[in-house]
């Protein structure tokens, strides 16, 4: 019996002294503990969870290799090898946060993020061709966003103090030259670009990547639809013109093309103008796009649009109206890219491309020929490498091959005067974007870029940092340089200009669900080597030129509160000087204004199937220059406000009925004044007011989508 229990006893306490006691403490990367974290040997039974303060300890039978685990939501799991052979183990868990790409903060000062397309900023097609006032043009849409200035006799994208050239166009990340159309003097113009096109918008206000240079306050940068999903015909009939597109779809590529024809003249004898038009303008426009998949992730874009605009006017003298000339324009344009991209594995992808652009304006002012020719051939190339999940960099180069002619025939000789010049741009950029944790990521690169009109080398830092303390809200910061070749009408006069320069910083906060978003944000921008006229001359420069501009934006938009309403707001407040051109003194310049305002609502009423859109803008008081006084741009224009409003109704899914009206309050908006260059007998300048062409611009339309899908219409397209 003794021997029995003997034997017995043993058989436990060898059991029990061959158990293994594991033990430990599970922490984060900054050593904070992490309660409820499970511990377990791999393939085993045997584990614990942490406890509040992250300790744990538990015991296992388990002997010789093995294998333990921790895990927790939100971290990477973490796995140790150990040796188990009945003697304790002290074991301390450092546990590394995972970084979750649709739940980590993002980068968003200077730009409007969506969610998508790696967090680059987006406005829909949808968004720019449903708001009212914007006819379905991109720069008119952006212009109700914060950060913009309503310039209305131009029309073009003023952002933040700067004028509209600082503003650059990229189509798939190549870029643009000469985006706008061409239009009468102190009458809006249109990108060029019709949302059609795009699946969407990305407008940065400032501090964007180094990716995008030569655009010293903005870049928009539009990225081209994939490949059509179907075949489809769209037919549009407008009381300006008509348009004609098709898609093509095969197996693993497409072909769309579309047509449009733009006559104003019909329209213009019907509706009085404020301009004395001999021949109102009309064009004929034409864009292209072919996709084509290659491989399992690659694809072959190809872009092309071309256009031919003209039309002419009588400009009457401003101090004897009855004396008037004739100014004519004929404008060729055409664009085109070709850009690839092709990821190599997991971890590497290339994208790069090649794009030209071509613009001559055919001018002539009472029969006496001048014009003027650019060309533009930009290519680039860039590798992203995603090191982990939480480092993403990003490095290139690029070329820029400019070339322009200005001619004018001398009114004594006859002869045909020209001056031209040519420049190349070469670049090199470099970026890295690196997620110290789901609550803080950072961005550090910078350009390098050389020019030949100067012969200098540049190195422009950018910087950005977003942090996210909790919940949907976050904090953005970016700092960043960036320069500009002056404009084409300076820098024909003198080639040893110095490149244009601007210095971003940029601090924001921003709220971001799925149907709501708010944001503020406040910048400054330092401007240095800005154009400037020696003695006031125009034909004697130098980049001494100096500015600043600073200010607040707010912008709230809502598609929730309301069923089947969508609306924003923005608000703007700039404050603005320079010391350029012919100022002398540091002076607000005449296209800018202290505060914008804008409201934008669109709401679909399904009772009539249509969709109704209202916009109010307004902009304060401008300054202009009044050589009757002896103070520089301290006059100031009335405020400018525009009420506009459409609807589209759709009696068939595939038909839509549209109907657009600007200006629904019939204001006489003021842009600025004109002055005579020399006094009268009493030393008094004569001056005329800037005003809109008309009151109303009125524009109506029947478009017509055939598809085997009868539920697809041109909705986002108007």
């Amino acid at each position: 019996m003794k021997t029995l229990y003997t034997f017995l006893m043993t058989l436990v306490l060898t059991g029990a002294f061959a158990q293994t006691r594991i033990s430990g403490k599970v922490v984060d990367q900054y050593g904070q503990a992490i309660p409820g974290a499970n511990i377990v040997i791999l393939n085993a039974y045997d584990g614990t969870s942490s406890a509040a303060d992250g300790s744990f300890v538990f015991s296992t039978e388990e002997k010789g290799a093995q294998v333990i685990v921790a895990s927790f939501i939100g971290y990477k799991p973490y796995q140790q090898r150990v040796e188990l052979n009945g003697n304790a183990i002290e074991l301390p868990i450092s546990l590394k946060e995972e970084i979750n790409q649709m739940e980590a903060v993002v980068i968003s000062a200077g730009s409007f993020t969506a969610g998508d397309e790696k967090r680059r900023t987006i406005l829909k097609a949808v968004d720019i061709a449903t708001t009212a006032g914007a006819t379905a043009d991109i720069a008119g849409a952006l212009n109700t966003l914060p950060g913009t200035t309503k310039v209305g006799e131009t029309g073009r994208l003023f952002v933040r103090g700067g004028d509209d050239s600082e503003a650059r166009t990229f189509i798939d990340g190549m870029a643009v030259l000469n985006s706008y159309d061409v239009s009468a003097p102190n009458t809006p113009t249109r990108n060029r670009f019709s949302p059609f096109m795009f699946k969407g918008t990305s407008f940065s206000t400032g501090g964007y990547s180094a990716e995008y240079g030569q655009a010293l306050s903005s870049a928009l940068v539009l990225n081209s639809k994939d490949k059509a999903e179907m075949n489809q015909t769209d037919i549009g009939i407008l009381s300006v013109g008509g348009q004609l597109a098709h898609s093509q779809v095969w197996d693993r590529s497409s072909l769309t093309g579309k047509i449009d024809y733009t006559n104003i003249r019909p329209y213009y004898n019907l509706i009085n103008q404020r301009v004395d038009w001999n021949k109102p303008y009309a064009s004929v426009e034409g864009s292209g796009a072919y996709r084509q998949l290659i491989g399992k992730n690659g694809s072959l874009k190809t872009y092309g649009t071309f256009s031919h605009a003209d039309f002419s006017l009588f400009q009457h003298d401003i101090a004897e109206p009855l004396s008037k000339q004739l100014y004519e324009m004929n404008n060729n344009y055409g664009y085109g890219n070709a850009t690839y991209q092709q990821p190599w594995n997991e971890k590497w992808s290339v994208r790069g491309g090649a794009s030209y652009s071509y613009n001559e304006n055919a001018l002539k002012i009472d029969g006496r020929p001048m014009g003027e020719v650019e060309k533009g051939l930009h290519s680039k190339v860039t590798l992203e490498n995603s090191v982990s999940d939480r480092l993403e960099v990003r490095f290139g180069g690029e070329a820029m091959v400019r070339n322009y002619e200005a001619s004018q025939q001398n009114a004594a000789t006859l002869q045909t005067q020209s001056i031209a010049f040519n420049e190349t741009m070469s670049a090199a950029f470099a970026e890295g974007e690196y997620y110290l944790s789901n609550k803080i990521v950072t961005r550090v690169g910078g350009r390098m870029e050389h020019n030949s009109l100067t012969d200098k080398v540049s190195v422009d830092p950018r910087v950005s940092i977003a942090y996210k303390p909790g919940g949907e809200g976050q904090f953005s910061f970016a700092y960043g340089r960036f320069r500009q070749t002056a404009k084409n009408q300076y820098v024909r006069v003198n080639n040893d200009l110095k490149s244009e320069q601007a210095e971003h910083f940029i601090l924001n906060y921003q709220i971001i669900t799925s149907k709501r978003t708010f944001r503020v944000e406040t910048y400054y921008k330092n401007y240095s080597h800005l154009v400037k006229f020696e003695n006031d001359n125009p034909m004697l420069l130098s980049s001494d030129g100096n500015g600043y501009a600073k200010g607040v934006e707010l912008f709230w938009r809502d598609s929730k509160t309301v069923k089947n309403v969508d609306y924003w707001v923005s608000y703007s407040f700039l404050d603005t000087k320079r010391n350029y051109l012919n100022f002398p003194y540091s002076a607000m310049p005449s296209y800018a204004s202290r505060h914008n305002f804008s409201v934008v609502y669109k709401h679909f009423v399904n009772a009539i199937k249509s969709q109704l859109g209202v916009t109010y803008s307004y902009g304060s008081p401008r300054p202009y220059y009044n050589p009757n006084n002896d103070q520089f741009n301290k006059d100031r224009t009335p405020s400018y406000q525009d009420l506009s409003a459409n609807i589209s109704y759709l009696p068939k899914n595939w038909l839509i009925i549209y109907v657009s009206c600007t200006n629904l309050l019939a204001r006489n908006n003021v842009f600025g004044y004109e002055y005579s260059t020399t006094p009268d007998a009493e030393g008094v300048y004569a001056g005329r007011a800037v005003m809109q062409p008309a009151k109303h611009f009125l524009l109506a339309g029947v478009f017509i989508t055939l598809s085997k899908n009868k539920s697809v219409n041109q909705l986002p397209n108007l």
